[in-house]
């Protein structure tokens, strides 16, 4: 293994060790920022100095970075700098606003890009997004950091993403998993041959059966798991042995709902702690599951490892890359008094995310509804509209029927 860098190989000792000084001075500086006034006011930085002293600090969620956002717009607080500070501003579903910096890999991407293979001589196709939301920038960042070039493609419009990484010699594809199949096919039945030997994906589930049709056709497909807010949390390498958390995060994982950590090897929520001195997020819980996994990866990078993405501590689900929140679908409810509720239903057909959205309604179409669930939720879907009473009464509003094994 080629490492990145030095920190990848630190013995715990030393991982222990820096840390210890890192950790405290991250505390104080989320301190003078004011969204943490009331939360960390009380608090010793300086008695903070290991992942089993953050148990005693409270958990921030995407729902209190929201109300805070609302009221001091638009980082809620939770930043060291003002907004002009920073070099972009990025609207997430919720709307959460999120800052964006270009210093050396911000995101820390690099780390993973690199574990991937993608380096100088190698031509990334992005085909994440670049508007509003930040996963394009983050991957671009990255792979600026390794020395690749960029394709910055973004999403769609298959036939001219076929077209210009057949023009331009991508070797490296960064997206979702399953958009990389629509380009493989498109280009096939173009009869056009392209050059792609690595993937870098992220924004959804690797599923087995899709990472081996990836192989069959010599590309090799690691995926992270990052967040428009944290950046990289966790990534795979060659050993394919579950995901090495980031060298400048601190991952714990906790009772979902709570801020008190399991037992080793159980599965909780992922609750992270970010040493970014411009946006000191901490504790700041994810919302998804996993587990720690025992033991170092046989490729020789020694920081934790957690088995992956297991699911969500709540019923926000990834379809497609974007995430559906509950206060989404109560919005759409919200949009049309003739709406009873409705119910979201995210499933596979082959290799692709559907989502569907039942609608119990007295009256309406599915044309309008249609429209309201492009504005509210941000993706197309299939309509199907269902007379009052009909949908179950068991509180799920979002309903992840794909299979994860």
């Amino acid at each position: 293994m080629t490492n990145y860098d030095s920190l990848e190989t630190r013995s715990d000792d030393q991982r222990a060790s820096n840390l210890a000084t890192a950790l405290p001075r991250q505390i104080a500086l989320a301190q003078t920022a004011a969204g943490y006034a009331g939360s960390l006011k009380d608090i010793d930085a300086r008695a903070i100095t290991s992942a089993a002293d953050l148990a005693a600090l409270p958990v921030l969620r995407k729902s209190d970075l929201s109300k805070a956002q609302g009221a001091n717009a638009p980082f809620g607080g939770f930043t060291v700098k003002p907004a002009t500070g920073f070099a972009h501003i990025f609207q997430s579903p919720g709307p959460i606003y999120e800052p964006g910096g270009v210093d050396h890999d911000w995101w820390r991407m690099g780390r993973f890009l690199h574990a991937v293979g993608i380096g100088p001589g190698d031509v990334v196709q992005n085909c994440f997004g670049y508007h509003l939301t930040p996963a394009g920038m983050i991957f671009e960042s990255g792979a600026r950091a390794v020395g690749a070039t960029v394709l910055p493609a973004g999403t769609g419009q298959t036939e001219l993403q076929v077209t210009a990484a057949r023009d331009v010699g991508a070797t490296a594809y960064a997206g979702t998993p399953d958009y990389l199949k629509v380009i493989l096919d498109k280009a096939d039945a173009m009869g056009v041959t392209l050059g792609f030997t690595k993937a870098a994906v992220g924004g959804g589930a690797l599923f087995p059966s899709l990472r081996q049709e990836y192989a069959d056709r010599g590309i090799t497909c690691l995926q992270s798991y990052a967040t428009a807010d944290l950046g990289n949390i966790a990534y795979e390498s060659a050993a394919m042995e579950g995901m090495i958390v980031d060298e400048m995060v601190i991952v714990e994982i906790v009772t979902p709902g709570t801020g008190t950590p399991v037992a080793p090897g159980e599965v909780g929520e992922v609750v992270v702690t970010t040493l970014n001195p411009d946006y000191p997020l901490i504790r700041f819980a994810t919302g998804d599951l996993s587990a720690v996994m025992p033991g170092v990866s046989p490729c020789g990078r020694t920081n934790m490892r957690i088995k992956g993405w297991m699911g969500r501590a709540d019923q926000t689900t990834k379809i497609k890359g974007m995430f559906v929140r509950p206060e989404q679908v109560a919005a759409l409810v919200d949009k049309h008094d003739e709406i009873v509720k409705a119910r979201v239903i995210a499933a596979r057909d082959g290799e692709m995310d559907t989502m569907t959205v039942q609608i119990e309604a007295s009256a309406g179409d599915e044309i309008s509804f249609g429209k309201s669930v492009i504005e509210v939720l941000k993706l197309k879907g299939r309509i199907e509209v269902v007379p009052p009473g009909a949908l179950p009464k068991d509180g799920v509003v979002i309903e992840d029927q794909r299979s994860y094994d």
